[in-house]
């Protein structure tokens, strides 16, 4: 009998924001991070897993400010969607491509948080 899929590593956690000008700082200068790059929507942060500040993360889940996403990096998105669907897991879209080469697919955990798969297709 084979073992069921498995996560294993959390890719990145996204934090939704509201105001990009007012969180980049708090995350920069208040808590000493790194800032590794920025462009509309985003900013990202060296924080030994990414830490991603996204407004568009409040308008995705619905939840407003304080939305938070947990995405778990995987070889194949496809693959991965398909055997966490075989073990019961109920997907919010089918995968997609989100940025470049790389893919995600969207579930929630039973008490409503958001997370994901990402990496390739």
């Amino acid at each position: 009998m084979s073992e069921p899929f498995r996560l294993s590593k959390i890719g990145v956690i996204m934090l939704g924001v509201a105001d990009l000008e007012k969180s980049v700082p708090f995350y920069r200068d208040r808590l000493g991070l790194k800032l590794s790059g920025q462009f509309e929507g985003f900013a990202f942060f060296d924080a030994g897993v990414p830490l991603v500040l996204n407004t568009g993360l409040v308008k995705a889940t619905g939840r407003g400010a304080g939305a938070t996403e947990v995405v778990f990096a995987v070889e194949h998105v496809r693959a991965a969607y398909e055997a966490l669907r075989q073990q019961g897991v109920e997907f919010a879209n089918e995968p997609r491509v989100v940025s470049g080469a790389n893919w995600a697919a969207n579930f929630s955990d039973p008490d409503g948080h958001f997370l994901s798969v990402f990496g390739p297709e």
